[in-house]
């Protein structure tokens, strides 16, 4: 005699909704990120709710707030789901004949150090997967816990378990400036540096550079003169005039011969580290992909 239980309504599927409503703190939001009607997502929802026994939402201002047992089974949720595609991960993986894609979320420092190598690289490999990459601006974190990417890369800070780190790379700030600019005829003093007209980039208003709580612990507040979303127009703003931008070592190289590099009177290391959860940590590609990461960060490193 067959037995029916009543977890017998939680498929995967289900599971993948929950999170997304908890992560999204809203129904609409997660109907229209699967391009599904709302009342696909209320349906998923109150078959879990008749599982649970509990309301799982409940009506928060424009949206939702998890209770505590829908949290518990989030948490839940997210390792199992992880695990499944883990395991249904192909053990034979060959490059030359994969397909997929590999999503990456982070800055443009990143993009401009390492993404470059890393395409050429992977096109190289495995010709026929597709490189994604989305601009992490302080939500790197968010885009790993909602499975928007595969992997983040930068100076972040993601725990909890079924997320995994590796540090690949050790950065550290220098300043770029005009070449003109007096203050790049010799080495820079605290004092001069804490004078000077600053240009802070602030990847949308979503980050404060490392360095300014050094300073801070040293009793200087420097105020910018100019603030940058991002530092795509850096070199046009700051070339002709006195501005100073402190910025990494290896994103300025990138701009040397038209702007002056110099060092900071203080030291501030970066770790740039590589994020990834559980979803895709036995993939052979990601896993692949991984590693030709922190090849390429190598590579950086002893450029």
């Amino acid at each position: 005699m067959t037995v029916h239980s009543a977890v017998d309504a939680i498929d995967m599927g289900t599971l993948r909704t929950l999170v997304l409503v908890y992560d999204l703190k809203s129904f609409s939001a997660a109907a229209k990120r699967l391009d599904v009607n709302q009342s696909t997502i209320s349906y998923a929802v109150e078959r879990l709710r008749g599982v649970m026994q509990d309301p799982l939402f409940v009506r928060k201002g424009n949206g939702v707030s998890a209770t505590e047992r829908c949290a518990a089974m989030v948490a839940w949720a997210r390792d199992t789901i992880g695990e499944i595609e883990g395991l249904a991960s192909p053990i034979v993986f060959d490059p030359a004949t994969a397909q997929g894609a590999v999503t990456i979320s982070c800055n443009h420092h990143e993009r401009k150090t390492l993404i470059p190598r890393f395409s050429a690289l992977l096109r190289a490999g495995a010709p026929q997967v597709r490189l994604v990459l989305l601009d992490a601006a302080g939500h790197g974190n968010v885009h790993l816990k909602q499975n928007q990417c595969d992997i983040v890369l930068g100076p972040v800070g993601i725990v909890g378990e079924g997320f995994f780190r590796r540090h690949i790379l050790t950065d550290h700030y220098v300043c770029v400036m005009d070449p003109a600019n007096p203050l790049a005829r010799g080495r820079i003093t605290l004092s001069a540096y804490a004078e000077a007209e600053h240009v802070f980039v602030t990847h949308s208003g979503e980050w404060q550079p490392l360095y300014l709580d050094v300073l801070k612990a040293r009793g200087i507040a420097i105020a910018p003169m100019v603030t940058l979303p991002n530092h795509d127009s850096l070199e046009q703003v700051i070339s002709d005039t006195p501005l100073v931008a402190t910025i990494p070592y290896h994103l300025a190289r990138s701009m040397r011969g038209r702007l002056h590099i110099a060092p900071l009177p203080f030291r501030v290391p970066i770790s740039i580290d590589m994020y990834w959860s559980g979803r895709t940590a036995k993939s052979g590609l990601h896993k692949w992909a991984r590693g030709l990461i922190a090849e390429v960060a190598r590579s950086c490193a002893a450029a």
